[in-house]
């Protein structure tokens, strides 16, 4: 059997400099896509500068090379539209405190770890309907009202985070408690689906591009190969809810709630497996095609000598 180690550092090198030189055309593509999402919701009348300013801020967001690089960056960018701003995670039926934004003028921030109710108000509507819904801070549920809501913010807008049509996350943003505080919902909308559309490009990046290296990882000891799949997979895997929601009967619209957000998990169907398989193949074809076509030469004197994979 022929030694392919050689062939097997050519491939891998073909293949990085494809995705290299594909992604800044894919940015480009993703920000004229979410663009083309809201034609009546962003003021084609609103100044240069401002729009300037939104464009910088999708390129943030797309700067991350990480799940948490983009999340953090969603939130930072997030909060020159809004007053606050905070994320929260979905896992098992139960909504969990991320990060937040403008809540805070310390260090310590209130939202990590805090459990939203998503059984009612505004953040069920999101749930439900994968689609942002705007309201008054009584229409959140009543402990987050209590504790966050001080004098009335205003208008609050809660966001579906969708990946892989799951809602994976929801951003809940407000005009905050401080006078003269803009509020922006056409700009948050578009933060929130360019971050989406993002975290599904790394996602298969990472998936198909050989010797991507994500977030570096203290090592302590060997993890089972189902957990570490699944962190990798997962861009909330690092941050499980302390708490869950009681388990009801199922309902038709609900079952976004208690997938994996991204990839397949160990209790994945067969269905789910295969279309992943039939991607990374047609994938896996489009490169070896483009390969060929950069190397028409090298794979006909290849052929010609057969030594092509020394």
């Amino acid at each position: 059997m022929p030694d392919t180690t050689g062939a097997k550092k050519n491939i891998e090198k073909a293949i990085a400099q494809v995705l290299d030189r594909e992604m800044s055309q894919m940015r480009n593509a993703l920000v004229e896509q979410v663009l083309q999402h809201l034609p009546e919701a962003i003021d084609t009348a609103a100044p240069a500068s401002d729009l300037a300013q939104l464009v910088k801020a999708v390129a943030a967001i797309q700067g991350g090379t990480t799940q948490r690089e983009i999340l953090r960056a969603l939130l930072d960018n997030s909060v020159r539209y809004c007053g606050r701003t905070a994320l929260f995670v979905v896992k098992n039926g139960a909504a969990t405190g991320w990060q937040s934004r403008g809540f805070s003028a310390g260090d310590d921030d209130p939202i990590k770890d805090f459990p939203l109710e998503i059984r009612n108000g505004l953040a069920e509507r999101a749930m439900q309907s994968r689609m942002p819904f705007s309201g008054q801070s009584k229409d959140m549920d009543s402990e987050f009202a209590t504790r966050f809501g001080g004098s009335d913010p205003g208008e609050v807008l809660v966001l579906p985070l969708v990946l892989k049509e799951k809602v994976a996350a929801l951003l809940y943003a407000d005009a905050g408690t401080e006078k003269g505080s803009g509020f922006d919902p056409a700009a948050l909308e578009l933060l929130v689906m360019s971050t989406s559309a993002w975290l599904e490009v790394t996602s298969l990046r990472k998936q198909s591009g050989p010797g991507q290296e994500s977030a570096p990882v203290e090592r302590t000891e060997p993890v089972p190969m189902a957990k570490a799949a699944a962190a990798v997979s997962d861009p909330f895997a690092a941050h499980a809810p302390g708490h869950t929601a009681p388990v009801r009967a199922p309902e038709p619209a609900a079952n976004v709630e208690t997938q994996t957000v991204i990839g397949s998990s160990p209790a994945a169907s067969n269905s789910e497996d295969a279309d992943v398989h039939r991607k990374a193949q047609r994938f896996a074809r489009l490169l070896v095609d483009e390969i060929k076509l950069y190397n028409q030469a090298k794979v006909a004197d290849g052929r010609k000598h057969k030594d092509l994979y020394d």
